[in-house]
């Protein structure tokens, strides 16, 4: 009797392991599942094949056709790619662009998101509206303007060899500079948002200017955003193909990705060795992903959770 009266207690307190919604719930976790292994699939198939054509040999894919079993495999298109179209050269021109165009979009960014968060002005609404707006602006539409535009500033020769904004590094990092600001100035400015009042309370009761509370106090809170938002800069400001194609006339000025279309033939084109080109191109930007990796998903994640 009395062991019975002990054990019931227990069996109605313990929890339990199914009911009405723990099916659904379970589809429902595997139907999200099928559906990230599909779009991984999707997403990485076409490096996949890309990776497939570059060790390949010209012969073999022009006699089989691309989508065949292979009769033989080389790393020949590596070493070609590397040698005929000089891209040590070229990486040299991306990091011109892209190194100087990441850094002065963030100092920019970083400054304008804390003034518009942490300094009252009049206008900070209206200005985020604006900074925010030129993202919606496609860079197709202003292209002919900007065209000339460049046609018609002119530079220092230190600047530019041509002595003109088009034709040169200077004119690219430019305008990835202009069109990369805005993203960063809404993403830093609701990051900075979440960053507690009473910090910036305390730091005004302790004397500090205000550059001490951007510099000493918001940049190392933003650090995990700015570093999620450096490794995507340095990603779309790297890959960046329009602005070099239609700003840059110079095959030796272009940055590594526009000039891989050099390797394009005028009747015959080694689609075996601009596959590998594309390979070797697409590594600096893995480099940059991996060592910042681990910021970029903390980055992610802070400023999904802060509101």
């Amino acid at each position: 009797m009395s062991s019975q009266t002990l054990a019931a207690p227990a069996s109605v307190g313990s929890p339990r392991t199914g009911g009405p919604g723990a099916k659904p719930r379970a589809i429902g976790q595997i139907a999200s599942q099928v559906f990230l292994i599909v779009a991984s699939v999707l997403w990485v198939l076409p490096i996949l094949f890309a990776l497939y054509v570059a060790v390949r040999p010209y012969s073999d894919t022009r006699k089989y056709g691309y989508v065949s079993m292979p009769h033989h495999l080389t790393f020949d298109n590596f070493r070609q790619a590397w040698t005929q179209s000089d891209m040590l050269h070229f990486f040299w021109n991306s990091a011109l662009i892209t190194i100087p165009a990441v850094v002065i979009v963030l100092a920019l960014a970083s400054g304008v998101a804390f003034v518009l968060t942490r300094v009252n002005v009049k206008f900070n609404v209206a200005l985020l509206i604006v900074f925010t707006a030129g993202n919606l602006l496609p860079q197709q539409v202003i292209i002919t303007p900007l065209y000339r535009i460049y046609l018609k500033i002119h530079l220092p020769h230190f600047l530019a060899g041509s002595g003109l904004m088009y034709n040169s590094i200077f004119g690219l990092v430019v305008i990835n500079v202009a069109f990369q600001l805005g993203f960063c100035v809404f993403v830093l400015s609701n990051y900075m948002r979440s960053i507690p009042g009473e910090m910036y309370e305390a730091a005004l009761v302790d004397g500090a200017s205000l550059w001490t509370r951007f510099w000493r106090l918001t940049v190392p809170l933003c650090r995990p955003a700015l570093a999620a938002l450096a490794t995507l800069l340095t990603t779309w400001i790297y890959n960046d193909f329009f602005w070099a194609i239609t700003l840059m006339s110079s095959g030796d000025k272009r940055p590594v990705t526009s000039a891989l279309a050099n390797l394009q033939g005028q009747f015959v084109s080694n689609q075996n060795m601009i596959a590998a080109a594309a390979m070797i191109a697409a590594i600096p930007t893995l480099v940059v992903y991996l060592v910042l990796q681990r910021q970029f998903i903390a980055g992610l994640a802070l400023g999904s959770s802060k509101g």
